[in-house]
C-alpha cells in the first residue's frame, strides 16, 4: 500500500479511476475514452494535475472552496479536533462543543428570525431535510392536507431522491431514475433572457407572480406546505430572476400560510458579498434557508438546515409522544464543525465579503466584453456566480443542439490553455474562490475569450457555424 499518493504515476491514477470509480453525473460513453483529469495539490485558487500543470480553478472547486486551497490553519483546526475528539454521537441528547458553537454563530450571521439549526452531511441531505421538517411543521400544527411542495424549472436542488425531485433541470431527469411527482410542482423558471419576446421586465415578473398564484389556486392553499427557490439559481444557469421577484414571491406565500425555503447551498457564505443573500441581497426572511458549500469551504462535507422559532416552538410545543425522527451519523461532526469555525473566522478576518462585493462588479464587466464574440448570447449572474451562455444565432436566441455540448468544447480549450470552467451544455460557470485577484479574473477572462474564438473557428470548418 503506498503511503503517498505522488508515487502513483498519472497513468495508474487514470487506469484506477476509469475501472473503479463511478463519478457523480458519470457520461459513461466519453468517461470510458477520455477517464479524469487527477488532481493532486491545491493552493489559494490553483490546483495542479498528476503531471504538475497548474489551473485557475475558476470553479472553486463546485461553488465552494470560498477561501482558497492549501490554508495551513485550517489543516491545523482540523487536526488539533481530531486529536480532541474525532467524533461523539450525536443523536437525541448529547453534543460537542464546536456544533454547539457553530449554530449559534450560523444564528448570528443568518436573518434575525433564524435561530434554530439542523446540521446535515451536505447540500442534498439539507434540502432532504427541510422538506421533512416541513412536512413534521405542518402536520404538527394540525395542517395535515399541506403536504405540496412548489419549486422552479431549471432549478438545482440537489442528488437525493426528494431532492432531485425538488429540482427542475430537464437534462437531470434522465429516463433512468423516478422522481416524485405527484406532490411537487414546477413553475417558470425566472430567467428574463427566456422571456417571451416583447416582454419588459417588470412584465415579466407579474407574469411569473401571476403564475404562482395560479397553481396556489389550482391546488388550493390549505394544501400547498411549502416554496422552494434559490436566491440566484446555479445549476440551472445562473439564473437572477427578475427585480423584485423574491419579495413578491414571498408575499405571495406568507398571504398564503406557505412555507418559504431559501436555497442557500451555492449563496451562502461570500459567494454574493453576503453571509446569506435572503436578506442582504434579496430583502426577505425566509423561514428556512439551507446551507453547505461554503460553510466549509469544501475542506469537510456539512450542511445545515437553519430555521425559525416559530416553526421551532410548534414542533417543540409540549407532547409526550412527538419525536423528530430525521438525522444522520455525521450530523454536526465535530470535526466538520471545527473546519466551519475556522473557515467562517477566516471569512472575516480578511474581509472576503467586502473583497466580493468590490471585486464582483469587475469579474462581471470583464465578462460583458465577451458579448461582442457570435456565439455568446447572455452574461449573467451576480458577484463571484456567474456564466456565459452560447447560442447559434444571437438575433433569434437559438440555441446550439444540446448533443453539440459547446459548454465542454469550451471548457475543453480553457483547460488546454489552464483555466477551469465548469460546462453545463450549452454554459459555461464561474464560482471562483472569494480570493481570486483581479488579475487572475483578467487571465479567466482572456483564457474564454481566446477558448471561445478557437471553438467558433472548428464550428465554422465543420460547417456547423455560419
Amino acid at each position: 500500500m503506498h503511503s503517498n499518493l505522488s508515487t502513483f504515476s498519472t497513468r495508474d491514477i487514470w487506469e484506477k479511476d476509469r475501472d473503479h470509480v463511478l463519478h457523480p453525473w458519470t457520461h459513461f460513453d466519453s468517461f470510458r475514452e477520455e477517464g479524469s483529469l487527477a488532481i493532486v495539490r491545491g493552493e489559494g485558487c490553483k490546483i495542479y494535475d498528476s503531471d504538475g500543470k497548474e489551473y485557475v480553478d475558476a470553479v472553486g472547486g463546485l461553488w465552494c472552496n470560498n477561501i482558497g486551497l492549501g490554508r495551513e490553519e485550517m489543516a491545523d483546526a482540523i487536526a488539533a479536533q481530531v486529536r480532541d475528539l474525532a467524533y461523539a454521537n450525536p443523536f437525541c441528547d448529547m453534543t460537542t462543543a464546536p456544533a454547539a458553537q457553530l449554530a449559534a454563530l450560523l444564528s448570528e450571521l443568518a436573518p434575525s428570525n433564524l435561530n434554530h439549526v439542523m446540521f446535515t452531511t451536505g447540500g442534498s441531505t439539507a434540502i432532504d431535510s427541510a422538506y421533512r421538517l416541513v412536512q413534521f411543521y405542518q402536520s404538527c400544527r394540525g395542517k395535515t392536507s399541506k403536504r405540496h411542495v412548489l419549486s422552479r424549472k431549471a432549478a438545482y436542488h440537489g442528488s437525493t431522491y426528494l431532492a432531485m425531485s425538488i429540482g427542475g433541470k430537464k437534462s437531470d431527469r434522465v429516463p433512468e431514475f423516478a422522481y416524485e411527482t405527484d406532490t411537487i410542482h414546477h413553475l417558470s423558471c425566472p430567467n428574463y433572457y427566456r422571456a417571451p419576446e416583447g416582454m419588459t421586465e417588470a412584465e415579466y415578473c407579474d407574469h411569473l407572480i401571476d403564475e404562482l398564484k395560479a397553481k396556489i389556486e389550482e391546488l388550493g392553499a390549505e394544501n400547498v406546505a411549502a416554496f422552494f427557490a434559490e436566491p440566484v439559481m446555479g445549476a440551472g444557469g445562473v439564473v437572477v430572476p427578475p427585480a423584485g421577484y423574491h419579495q413578491r414571491t414571498f408575499e405571495v406565500c406568507k398571504e398564503n400560510d406557505i412555507l418559504y425555503v431559501s436555497d442557500e447551498v451555492v449563496t451562502g457564505f461570500g459567494r454574493l458579498g453576503a453571509w446569506f443573500a435572503s436578506e442582504e441581497v434579496f430583502g426577505i426572511r425566509p423561514d428556512i434557508i439551507t446551507c453547505a458549500k461554503g460553510i466549509t469551504s469544501g475542506y469537510l462535507p456539512l450542511g445545515a438546515v437553519l430555521f425559525s422559532d416559530e416553526i421551532y416552538e410548534t414542533i417543540a410545543a409540549p407532547n409526550p409522544d412527538r419525536v423528530f425522527a430525521n438525522g444522520f451519523t455525521y450530523s454536526g461532526h465535530p470535526v466538520a464543525c471545527a473546519a466551519a469555525l475556522k473557515n467562517i473566522e477566516i471569512i472575516q478576518r480578511e474581509h472576503l465579503l467586502q473583497k466580493v462585493q468590490n471585486d464582483g462588479p469587475y469579474l462581471r464587466e470583464q465578462l460583458e466584453t465577451l458579448r461582442d464574440l457570435p456565439t455568446v448570447g447572455d452574461v449573467r449572474g451576480s458577484h463571484y456566480m456567474v456564466c456565459i451562455e452560447s447560442v447559434a444565432d444571437k438575433e433569434t436566441k437559438e440555441p446550439f443542439p444540446d448533443s453539440l455540448n459547446i459548454g465542454k468544447k469550451i471548457s475543453n480549450r480553457c483547460e488546454e490553455m489552464g483555466l477551469i470552467v465548469r460546462p453545463v451544455v450549452h454554459l459555461n460557470v464561474l464560482s471562483p474562490p472569494l480570493t481570486l485577484t483581479r488579475d487572475e479574473i483578467d487571465f479567466c477572462v482572456d483564457v474564454l475569450r481566446r477558448a471561445m474564438i478557437q471553438v467558433g473557428s472548428d464550428l465554422r470548418e465543420e460547417g456547423l457555424l455560419s
